[in-house]
């Protein structure tokens, strides 16, 4: 039986290079970040922004990403990977396998980052089909690395003091739990759905809170630091290194129907699994 691309790939070895990669580009973030300037921002839509420090992070990423795995194809947020590699095509002609996609974010939090508010990240993840392979986060304010391969387990790597902790989520009940609610830029269409968030938990558990990241609510969701996150009209590179990092650290990723084939969509609810079900309820 022919090797899946999946069996020819060391997972471990890959999502520590990635590691490496996003953490380089995490540097030239943090370093473009003391002398940028206001004047540098575009809109995109309405109070959703980019600017040339998006774009030269991503440039960047994917010229790495494109040497350790020159038979992957790209989905980024900016666009600066056009289309996929002759390489990728052909297998999917002549061997008829599933081609391996990196979704990359290369600046998760632009409007935290134009405002110097953490928490803002680069986001990495490598898929084939609908299975995200492995997934890597580097939050830039705090030098912290979030990362899980399948079947490997979600690890954060304290850079700074080159400690590295295995995750896990928490085990909080719903009356204690911290949830995050973000407030994506559709603002019209959420409004209905986060109002109702807000009247079905405020004060029926610990907290709420927003933190302008998904990348990093969901690493966070991971690390036992959150208990839940739910949000909506997210792009696939906003979530699905995450994604990955929770479901090894044993939480639970759904859309906000509730399905775990979440990867085409445009919603996530990630939890410690106890309290999946009180979040699916708010949103359906």
């Amino acid at each position: 039986m022919q090797a899946t691309m999946k069996e020819q790939i060391d997972l471990e070895k890959c999502t520590l290079a990635v590691c490496g990669i996003a953490r380089r580009a995490g540097e030239y973030i943090r370093e473009e970040r003391k002398k940028f300037s206001l004047d540098s921002v575009e809109r995109k839509h309405a109070h959703d922004y980019v600017s040339y420090v998006d774009k030269g992070s991503e440039r960047l990423i994917v010229s790495a990403l494109r040497e350790l795995l020159p038979e992957a194809g790209f989905i980024t947020e900016e666009g600066t990977a056009q289309g996929d590699s002759p390489s990728v095509q052909h297998k999917l002609r002549t061997e008829g396998t599933v081609p391996l996609c990196w979704v990359v974010d290369p600046l998760d939090g632009t409007t935290n980052f134009i405002h110097q508010y953490a928490p803002y990240a680069v986001s990495i993840a490598l898929l084939q089909g609908r299975t995200i392979l492995l997934g890597v986060v580097y939050e830039i304010c705090a030098d912290e690395c979030f990362y899980a391969w399948q079947g490997g387990g979600a690890y954060l790597h304290h850079c700074s003091m080159d400690h590295t902790v295995r995750l896990h989520v928490s085990n909080q009940p719903l009356q204690d739990a911290l949830l995050c609610f973000q407030l994506p830029y559709n603002s019209d269409a959420y409004k209905p759905v986060i109002q109702r968030l807000i009247n079905t938990f405020y004060g029926r558990v610990g907290s709420i809170r927003a933190c302008g990241s998904a990348a990093m609510a969901l690493c966070n969701v991971a690390a036992g630091r959150l208990d839940g996150y739910a949000e909506q009209y997210i792009g696939q590179w906003d979530y699905m290194a995450g994604a990955l990092i929770v479901m090894e650290a044993d939480g639970t990723v759904t859309d906000y129907a509730g399905s775990p084939d979440f990867t085409q969509g445009n919603s996530v609810v990630a939890t410690n699994g106890i309290i999946q079900q009180d979040l699916l309820e708010a949103v359906s």
